[in-house]
């Protein structure tokens, strides 16, 4: 930074009247600022660092008050970046304004392979921040456990499953795998088959891993009951809000078994509570059903989410959450991107892989092919079904996708469902009778979507208008609307 960028950007902050994500405001005008440290950490813990800038007064709406001695200023802020693991070396600028100093120290970010940065004296769990906002806040024991679980190769998918012994696994489909990969690899076959075992992350000194028991288990969840998916679908956009009827879900369930199984399963929640939409094609005049979301990015999103979440003892705890609102679906799992990917560089730059024994294996299996395509294969099946792209959100804890449907923007031909609706009710009709009618797979979404707001502008009427939950209720198309 020059001194001409350091200006700019003190009128920028006396401007937004704020720090940010990379900015924090010092006044220093008295002496050189306590607890430097956490900001130091905080900034070094973060991909693009972060700028001090000392001379303004915060609790002054930023005022112009500029640092006691600038040189000095420098020293005690290099004393504070010596206390640090790794040292961190800030570039410094000065700058004068009307006889007033003004300082600035830029922090780099210190390599992800050397984060945590912390305050040597406090130790790594004690001394470790990260930035959030305009704040820093101490590092979770699971955030800094993250960096070092990279930093030191730790393999958490093939980590000894205590209590866990060969009669838990399905050793027919164990010793399929087994023969499928002494096929890809002849030499296997010379070794003993305890040895066959530990070279495939079956066993790991003798016992039984992680990855065997998620593979071929037959019921992984009895000795980790929440390596699970819990599943729910909201019958709104928010969590915690009612339906009419008082129902803060429309359907939930905890979804168990080993990892193929549990995907099988979570497709299935999916398509019996995903909306399905009617077009009237116009070339076939042939109705046409729509899915809310295509399947194949569903199923992309939860193999993602099962052999790409953190598998350690800090996340065991933890199921991936899927959840289905009207508007959209999130599906949420422990762990956010691992090693040095980011966001940006999802579906573009070849990823490191924090569990590669289980990725590997599901790959032997056919679940998955293990080419780093499953992003591409979301945002293209999105935009083929013209959807809004998928939204990635990273912390380091966790990592959620959110695949949006066209609730506000529905793709069914409106006037033309109607009229037919209208035409099928000439003759008075139950809800079970519309619901078949109208083909949709979710019963209530027909309703909503369709026969509510044709009873609501008065076009259909209830036969027993005076207990409108009867179950004896039909639905009549209106005298005036009947051709």
């Amino acid at each position: 930074m020059v001194e001409r960028e350091l200006h700019e950007m003190i009128e920028q902050i006396r401007l937004r009247g704020c720090e940010g994500q990379t900015t924090e405001v010092k006044s220093a005008h008295f002496g050189c600022p306590e607890r430097l440290y956490d900001t130091i950490s905080a900034f070094s813990n973060q991909d693009c660092g972060g700028i001090l800038v000392f001379g303004l007064d915060e609790q002054n709406g930023f005022a112009k008050v500029g640092v006691y001695d600038a040189q000095d200023l420098q020293k005690k802020i290099m004393e504070y970046c010596e206390q640090m693991t790794p040292v961190i070396r800030p570039v410094f600028t000065v700058c004068e304004e009307n006889g007033l100093l003004f300082v600035s120290a830029e922090v780099p970010p210190v390599d992800l392979s050397e984060r945590p940065c912390f305050k040597t004296a406090k130790g790594r769990l004690q001394g470790s921040y990260i930035r959030t906002g305009d704040a820093d806040k101490p590092m979770t024991e699971y955030e800094v456990y993250s960096y070092e679980a990279f930093r030191k190769k730790y393999r958490d998918d093939i980590r000894i499953a205590e209590g866990i012994s060969l009669r838990a696994l399905d050793m027919e489909k164990v010793n399929a795998y087994i023969a499928i990969k002494r096929r890809e690899r002849p030499n296997l076959a010379v070794l003993p088959l305890e040895e066959q075992y530990e070279l495939n992350g079956i066993t790991r000194e003798g016992r039984v891993t992680l990855t065997a028991l998620l593979l071929f288990g037959f019921l992984p969840q009895a000795a980790y009951p929440q390596l699970s998916i819990l599943a729910t679908s909201v019958p709104g956009t928010t969590l915690g809000i009612p339906d009419e009827d008082g129902n803060r879900f429309s359907d939930t369930k905890r979804i168990e078994g080993t990892l193929s199984e549990m995907l099988e399963t979570a497709l299935a929640f999916v398509r019996s509570n995903m909306k399905t939409a009617i077009r009237i094609n116009a070339q076939t005049g042939m109705r046409e059903n729509i899915p809310q979301y295509p399947i194949i990015a569903v199923r992309e999103a939860l193999l993602n989410a099962l052999v790409h979440r953190d598998y350690s003892f800090h996340t065991e705890g933890m199921p991936i959450q899927l959840t289905m609102y009207t508007d959209r679906m999130e599906i949420t799992n422990p762990g956010g991107l691992y090693g040095r990917l980011t966001i940006d560089q999802l579906g573009h730059t070849q990823p490191d892989t924090r569990n590669p024994v289980l990725v590997t294996a599901m790959e032997t299996l056919g679940e998955t092919e293990n080419r780093y395509s499953g992003i591409p294969t979301i945002r293209f099946a999105m935009q083929q079904h013209s959807l809004p792209a998928p939204v990635f959100v990273d912390s380091r804890s966790t990592f959620k996708v959110v695949l949006c449907n066209h609730t506000e923007q529905p793709t069914t031909n409106d006037t033309e469902d109607d009229k037919q609706l209208l035409s099928f009710c000439r003759t008075a009709r139950t809800r079970a009778e519309i619901i078949k009618y109208l083909g949709l797979s979710s019963g209530e979404y027909a309703l909503r979507r369709y026969l509510n707001p044709l009873v609501k502008s008065g076009a259909i009427r209830l036969t027993k208008p005076e207990t409108p939950r009867s179950k004896d209720q039909k639905y009549r198309t209106a005298d005036e609307f009947t051709e």
